[in-house]
């Protein structure tokens, strides 16, 4: 049986509703419980799907009224039946209630995905951005 890039890429649609939704338990369910993770913020790695839940609450509460829309472009899918890894540029994008854009930033995304059964779960996540030569991060693709 060869890869089905089309399951993959259903994961990214449930990824960017579960985003839009501000739900962390639908978002943390596209995690394998021990995924580990190097977020481009704040903490240098997570561990296990545990030690990042009160960073996702967290995030999806400070939003407050705003929704966050994700949209990913690059994407590149490569693997077997039951793991893969994809590539892709992430832009995340927070919209107002009468829906105007407020802020965006882009970050690169590596996913290691594994199936298990009938379902894909990331087993471990690395998002960067660039720094400059003044050591800014570069949040924005040129």
């Amino acid at each position: 049986m060869a890869l089905n890039k089309n399951e993959i890429a259903q994961l990214l649609e449930l990824y960017k509703a579960a985003v839009f939704e501000k739900d962390a338990v639908k978002f943390l369910s596209l995690y394998d419980t021990s995924s580990r993770v190097f977020d481009t913020w704040g903490v240098w790695v997570f561990e296990d799907l545990e030690s990042r839940r009160p960073v996702i609450e967290n995030w999806f509460g400070s939003l407050g009224d705003e929704r966050v829309t994700v949209n990913f472009d690059d994407v590149q899918i490569t693997g077997t039946e039951e793991i893969a890894v994809l590539t892709a540029v992430g832009t995340y994008a927070a919209i107002s209630l009468d829906n105007k854009e407020l802020r965006s930033m882009q970050n690169r995304f590596t996913w290691a995905l594994k199936r298990y059964a009938a379902q894909w779960k990331i087993v471990h996540e690395h998002t960067s951005v660039p720094i400059a030569n003044d050591l800014t991060a570069k949040l924005q693709r040129d």
